[in-house]
Formats: C-alpha cells, sequence, structure tokens
C-alpha cells in the first residue's frame, strides 16, 4: 500500500497534471449505483490513470449521528483529522432515503471513451494510501453471520480502530476489553469494496448486493497491482469506485470490516470483445486477476449456489484461457485451487477461487504446449 502521508484532505498532495477526481457532493452516489443515462463526473481516454478520492460511509450515517466531526471527535480526532468531504455530504441534502438505499459512498461515474456493451472493462489497482490514520469496524442492524447473536446489547456496535506503525508497517490496533491497551494488531492490506460499472437499466441498483456489474464484491484480493475486469454494459462503461477498506477477512463476519476512506489511482482499460472472448470465454460477471492468481467470482443469496457458480466460472475460464477439456478442469481445480468465501453480509454473498497461473507456466494461451 502507499504509506500513510498525513490527512489528506481534497486536493492535497495530488500531482500536478494528474487526472484528479476528488469525492465532493456532485461527484459521488450514496447509497444507490450508477445506472445507464447518469452523466459522467469525468471522461478519459482508456489507458488512463485516475487519482480517486474515496469517502467511507463510517462516521456520516444516521445511526452514528450524521455528524462525522462529533462522531470522530468522541474518539479522540482533532477536526482537522476528519475529512471535509465528509462532513460536506452528511450535513448536505444528497438524494439518498436511510429507510431505502444502501449505507455506500462511490466516485463517479467516469465515461471511458469507446467503451461498449460486449467488452471488458479492466480496472488496475496502481496505488491505495490512506486518507487518516484510522478507521470503523462496525456490527450493526442484526446483520453479519450471526444475526440474532451479535450485537449482544441492544443497539449497534461499531469499533473506532486507529492505525499504528511498527517496523516501517502498518496495523489496525484493537484492545482485548473496552478501554483497554491496545496490544492486538493486524497487517493492513488496503483495497477498494466497490469497483464496478453501470447497469444497463432506468433504476439505479442498491449499493449493498454485487452483481454482473461488480458493485460491492468485497474481494480483498484487489490490492495494489491487482485487476478487475467486469463486462461492459452501457457505452463509455460508466465506471465508479468506493467502499474503502483498510483490510478485510473473507467472509466479513461481523458485517464491515476495517472501514476507512483511502485515496487510489485506477488505470482503466478497455478489452475488446473478440480479444475478451479469447480471453475470458463468456464472462457473466467479475474476474480479478493479481501477480499469482486468475481469481473468477460466484455472487447469490445462497452461498452454495454462489460456490458452484465460481466453479462453474472457473472451469469455462481455464477452457478458454488454456483449452482444458471441462473434466479435467474439474479435476485440477479439486485438487490444486482454494475457494474462498468473500463476504456473507452483502445480501448476495461471495465466492472466489484462486487459480495459480505458475500452474500452466509450459502452457500457451489456447492449449499449446510451450
Amino acid at each position: 500500500m502507499g504509506g500513510f502521508r498525513g490527512v489528506l484532505q481534497a486536493g492535497a498532495q495530488v500531482g500536478s497534471g494528474a487526472a484528479y477526481l476528488p469525492a465532493e457532493a456532485d461527484a459521488v452516489h450514496w447509497g444507490r449505483l450508477p445506472a445507464r443515462g447518469d452523466a459522467p463526473v469525468l471522461t478519459i481516454d482508456p489507458g488512463t490513470e485516475v487519482v480517486i478520492d474515496t469517502v467511507s460511509h463510517e462516521g456520516i450515517l444516521e445511526d452514528q449521528g450524521r455528524d462525522p466531526a462529533a462522531f470522530f471527535g468522541a474518539n479522540g480526532v482533532a477536526r482537522e483529522h476528519v475529512l471535509d468531504e465528509a462532513v460536506a455530504l452528511a450535513a448536505s441534502d444528497h438524494p439518498r432515503d436511510p429507510a431505502t438505499d444502501g449505507p455506500h459512498v462511490v466516485t463517479g461515474p467516469i465515461h471511458v471513451r469507446g467503451a461498449r456493451p460486449g467488452d471488458l472493462l479492466r480496472l488496475t489497482v496502481v496505488d491505495v494510501t490512506p486518507r487518516v490514520p484510522y478507521g470503523v469496524i462496525s456490527n450493526r442492524h442484526g446483520r453479519g453471520a450471526l444475526p440474532g447473536e451479535y450485537p449482544r446489547a441492544a443497539g449497534n456496535v461499531s469499533v473506532f480502530t486507529p492505525i499504528e506503525q511498527h517496523a516501517g508497517d502498518w496495523f489496525g490496533s484493537l484492545p482485548l476489553r473496552d478501554g483497554g491497551e491496545r496490544t492486538v494488531r493486524f497487517p493492513l492490506a488496503p483495497f477498494l469494496g466497490i469497483m464496478g460499472v453501470a447497469v444497463d437499466a432506468d433504476e439505479r441498483p442498491h449499493s449493498v448486493p454485487p452483481g454482473a456489474h461488480g458493485g460491492n464484491i468485497d474481494l480483498n484480493l484487489l490490492t495494489e497491482g491487482a485487476s478487475l475486469y467486469l463486462p461492459v454494459q452501457v457505452p463509455g462503461a460508466l465506471a465508479y469506485v468506493g467502499d474503502p477498506h483498510f483490510a478485510q477477512g473473507g467472509g466479513e463476519v461481523a458485517l464491515t470490516a476495517l472501514e476507512a476512506s483511502l485515496r487510489a489511482t485506477i488505470r482503466f482499460e478497455v478489452v475488446p470483445a473478440e480479444t475478451a472472448l479469447h480471453d475470458f470465454g463468456e464472462l457473466a460477471g467479475p474476474l480479478a486477476e493479481t501477480s499469482e492468481y486468475l481469481v473468477p467470482t460466484g455472487l447469490d443469496a445462497d452461498l452454495d449456489l454462489a460456490m458452484q457458480d465460481c466453479v462453474r466460472q472457473a472451469i469455462a475460464l481455464l477452457g478458454a484461457r488454456y483449452g482444458m477439456e471441462p473434466h479435467l478442469a474439474y479435476a485440477y481445480l479439486s485438487a490444486a485451487t482454494d475457494f474462498d468465501v468473500s463476504q456473507v453480509v452483502d445480501l448476495v454473498k461471495g465466492v472466489h477461487a484462486r487459480i495459480r497461473t505458475s500452474d500452466f507456466r509450459a502452457v500457451r494461451r489456447g492449449g499449446a504446449v510451450a
């Protein structure tokens, strides 16, 4: 991750000449995601890297007082260390119905010239840098992996979580008991929980459930250097990012992970339909790629069906990319590939596979031996 460089208010430490998109009220959606017909807030050429500010929803929501200066101030954060964009958004009349809309803030949409339905949009995470030295982990609204059991007391639990540097690396810190010394440390691995493209529909989708458009996939492998491929649904793709995390365990079992605002540099590239079909097959939903893995996903409200969908996507991917016959791909996946739970708290659950590309080092694209 890009090391913490101090509180990054809008525009601070942005290089001259960089394509930059702040998370100001007129450049974000709150609780809903872009759809067909939404006006872009930025238009770019394929291959452009954009510096994008994101704002966490933690501290700005109604059940937290909708006053981030007061919410974080109660945890010892000085006003100048609270993001001005968060304060302004919470105080605004930005269109959002807390009874029916989601909590997430996304920055965008961004029109990528030349992107057309049938193409894939590739979003590569070039850099992610914390904008503040703290975040929040929440178990609220009777949700999470153990609804009805947690939170134990009435109401909601939001755990303020500062980050600390030790031996050059950054960690989140927690106590064993409320008010105790922060002796539990876990490493940061920042990523954007939401990366998506606009849906081909008149109605904007809710920000919580992920889908073929990407959205709230909460895939913790999308750290620096990773890419996400998404099927383009509308001309220009109308891409967006948000739901920033400092760290997340697989499953995100309490409802949220360590949620905190990030500045991200994202490179946007268009994979033409013909190339996409050759390299990935009929890609029905999000696919990630890291330096080590191909990462197909499965999404469904039923975790069993999400798992089955992920296996099908993995078999199809191995066939398209390497020419591997389905029964052999199925055998390979069973012997060599980990299938992990991405999250179980976003209404639609997620599973992802980690297919080691090094296992296919001796195979050329399409199945020829190297």
